[in-house]
């Protein structure tokens, strides 16, 4: 069993355990329009920036820095919304992500793996968006009292 993972210490077989993987999405409000990135890597189109949380990172940590090295923009009024945890959601992998609320400030710019960033008002959206971000958006809205 080659590829079995084998304890170091008492040399027993390793239970091996899979679970899913901790994302971030961030909304970055800016009046009536939002935030979105277009994505360098597979999936490509449109989505919310967001990332992979960091080993040794908290959610909050982990959405102000993709934020950042998505789009250029420190946020501010960093806000938990909800969770989302749909296995379908991602189809790379079972992934969850903690869904973020913020404003940015600075010169928004495509960075890391966003092949560009815009600001799109939310009558007027891309579609579709990648993931399950249409079904956040329109949460988001309806949590407004703006759907």
């Amino acid at each position: 069993m080659a590829d079995q993972l084998i304890c170091p210490h008492c040399g027993k077989p390793v239970k091996e355990y899979r679970n899913p993987f901790p994302t971030v999405d961030i909304i970055i409000r800016q009046g009536d329009s939002i935030v979105l990135i277009e994505r360098k890597n597979e999936p490509l189109g449109w989505a919310l920036p967001g990332g992979f949380v960091d080993y040794g990172e908290s959610f909050e940590h982990a959405a102000a820095r993709e934020a950042k090295e998505e789009t250029s923009l420190t946020v501010t009024n960093l806000a938990q919304f909800r969770a989302y945890s749909d296995p379908d959601r991602d189809p790379r992998q079972h992934n969850i992500s903690v869904v973020f609320t913020a404003e940015g400030e600075g010169v928004l710019c495509g960075g890391d793996d966003a092949a560009s960033a815009k600001l799109f008002p939310l009558d007027n959206l891309p579609d579709p968006l990648c993931f399950d971000h249409a079904t956040i958006i329109a949460d988001y809205l309806k949590a407004r009292g703006e759907a």
